[in-house]
């Protein structure tokens, strides 16, 4: 498959963004995101078996379904600058992922993939509770180049990226996905073997405990709006930008954790407006920004976007969540036996003094 591009929409500031699809030899689906139509011919590319396997099983006290995939233990691990396979493929060398020698934004299925709609059904061999590992696990590549953040893209970059996790949102929920979580693991200290700026997309064919909690809590009444015009009057707020709020909730499990929101309730990206967009990829960039500013060095967090899981549109209130791995300048927030064991987290550092050292950057 290779199919001419198709124009999305809704443009980004008033520019067309465009979608190539692309089979790759072993199958998986390459999609290519960029401001102007991508026609480059394919290089070669090395065919190789994809692992389909992997299943869920259900853990009866914490009742929640985890995902075993013992074939992740051979993916790729810290590849040199030559084999780096997220870069461009270059004419005589070994190909990469990206069988161009140049793109905008990147989307393939994942070739060590926890989740997979090929996915078979588990071995029936005792009587813990399975399910067949069925879903996504895709790669987002933010740039050709291989150094870079979320903070030195560009701004139309930003909102470029936005565009694609917004089209694998709808192509994901169509394909049957109960709830989708694009994230970006940043640094060494997550487990990052990758260092060219990407994230990755998970589409899970249940609502994870944590997504469902969240969404009841929002049925049941709980009011986003309303703690964030709170959030404002106690210094909680770091900066705003086009009707969208960036702040350290008072709730904070992670020293220095943020949030960036609507002012408004919102289901997901896909619903936000056009002004809401672009604070959303500004605070984007700003937070990294930010965090590598205090800490003096490439900040390792968790991000994720915590968008309405299926069914749940009418009453869920969308935000990114990003979780820093330090407490202080090369000091490691470990998360440790209570941490792990319970569930209950110790922060070091108060949700308030948080916000007042990165507004003030």
């Amino acid at each position: 498959m290779d199919q001419a591009n198709t124009e999305l929409t809704p443009a980004v500031a008033g520019k067309p963004v465009y979608r190539r699809d692309f089979r790759k030899k072993d199958g998986r689906a390459l999609f290519l995101y960029g401001f102007t139509p991508h026609v480059e011919p394919p290089l070669g590319e090395q065919a190789g078996d994809i692992a389909k396997g992997g299943e869920l099983r259900w853990h009866p006290l914490r009742r929640e379904w985890n995902i075993y995939a013992a074939h992740r233990q051979n993916r790729t691990f810290k590849p040199s600058a030559a084999e780096n396979p997220l870069a461009p493929s270059q004419p005589k060398a070994a190909p990469t992922e990206i069988p161009f020698t140049a793109f905008e934004v990147a989307v393939f299925e994942n070739k060590f993939t926890s989740l997979h709609a090929d996915a078979p059904a588990p071995a029936a061999d005792h009587d813990v509770k399975r399910r067949s590992a069925k879903g996504q696990c895709e790669v987002v590549v933010y740039s050709s180049d291989a150094e870079g953040s979320l903070a030195s893209l560009s701004q139309d970059k930003r909102r470029l990226l936005l565009a694609a996790w917004i089209d694998r949102y709808e192509a994901l929920f169509d394909k049957g996905c109960k709830f989708i979580l694009p994230f970006e693991n940043r640094g060494e200290e997550v487990g990052v073997t990758l260092h060219h700026p990407h994230g990755q997309i998970y589409g899970f064919p249940f609502i994870p405990v944590v997504q469902a909690n969240a969404a009841a809590a929002f049925s049941e009444g709980y009011n986003l709006s309303d703690d964030i015009a709170s959030f404002r009057q106690h210094n909680l707020l770091i900066a705003e930008a086009g009707a969208v709020s960036m702040f350290s909730p008072p709730f904070s499990r992670f020293p220095f954790e943020t949030w960036i929101a609507p002012n408004r309730k919102a289901p997901g990206p896909w619903a936000l407006s056009e002004e809401e967009l672009d604070g959303f990829a500004f605070l984007l960039g700003d937070i990294t920004r930010r965090y590598d500013e205090y800490f003096q060095r490439s900040t390792p967090y968790m991000l994720g976007l915590h968008a309405a899981p299926a069914e749940t549109f009418d009453h869920y209130h969308f935000t990114a969540q990003i979780y820093p791995l330090l407490r202080a300048p090369d000091r490691v927030k470990f998360l440790a036996s209570v941490e792990q064991h319970t569930g209950v987290f110790t922060v070091d550092v108060m949700p308030e003094h948080a916000a007042e050292i990165l507004r003030a950057l």
